[in-house]
């Protein structure tokens, strides 16, 4: 289980906090997603985690333990994350890619055993990605590389998961499948931690939404709890209606034209 409880951090010389008291819980068997505007906080969140960030005040916990007390080797073999944005120095083998997800179990001199084999295997048949194991990482698509990371993080056999906005620029088969692939985790008793822009498939797949906004907690709960027109409107500063998705009966977020001169017609919610 991941916890943030009054979590407080403040960028250099900025004027005010990035994320300013949040408090919420990511247990295990659940997706919790974490939505909001751009600047609201969501990555920031990831970021306190990994202790790239020194928080001003508050504390955030695995399992139960202040990551304060952590080792970085201890935090990676807890959880894993794939971060937003990634550059390789040089492309690799994708089997030699996801082998670096064992790194935290190996630590610096061990050699790698039939067990850790075993588990990258584990992990490229779960994310889907067994067949690229011999291509370099270069020659992967969008939507390949994002589940060739997801592999390497399964690979470190971590029982949470954080993915900061793991779709952007995918299409929209990429999008499902890795919506799918990330619940199926979860329903195998992962903890994972999801942040993200697309509120129509967090409404779909997330048991949690919590809603930033200018690095505060504005709405927590069921999507059908949070994702409110009168809310959501305040919150991106854009005209909108949720109705209902009539094929899984979730919200569905439709944003609208915004006129200056005339009003604009809202369809029945």
């Amino acid at each position: 289980m991941i916890s943030f409880t009054d979590v407080a951090v403040r960028y250099p010389r900025a004027p005010y906090r990035a994320l300013d008291g949040v408090s919420l819980t990511a247990p295990e068997g659940e997706v919790t997603a974490v939505a909001g505007p751009n600047g609201s906080g969501k990555s920031t969140l990831v970021r306190a985690l990994l202790r790239r960030q020194p928080m001003e005040d508050g504390t955030i916990e695995l399992d139960g333990d202040n990551i304060a007390h952590l080792s970085a080797q201890e935090i990676a073999r807890r959880v894993a994350v794939v971060s937003q944005r990634e550059d390789l120095s040089f492309p690799m083998r994708v089997d030699e890619y996801v082998s670096l997800g064992r790194y935290p179990r190996l630590g610096l001199w061990r050699s790698a055993s039939s067990a850790d084999r075993t588990a990258v295997i584990a992990a490229m048949e779960r994310a889907e990605v067994s067949e690229f194991a011999d291509r370099k990482t270069d020659s992967l698509s969008g939507g390949e590389w994002q589940r060739v990371r997801i592999a390497r993080a399964l690979a470190q056999e971590a029982r949470a998961l954080v993915l900061d906005e793991p779709t952007t620029f995918l299409d929209l088969a990429h999008e499902m499948a890795l919506f799918e692939l990330v619940h199926s985790l979860a329903q195998d008793g992962m903890a994972v931690l999801l942040v993200s822009h697309e509120l129509n498939l967090v409404a779909r797949f997330a048991s949690t939404v919590v809603l930033l906004h200018h690095g505060r907690v504005a709405a927590s709960g069921r999507a059908d709890e949070v994702m409110q027109a009168p809310l959501l409107e305040k919150i991106y500063e854009w005209p909108l209606v949720v109705s209902r998705d009539p094929a899984v009966g979730s919200p569905s977020l439709v944003p609208l034209r915004r006129h200056s001169s005339s009003t604009f017609n809202r369809p029945q919610q």
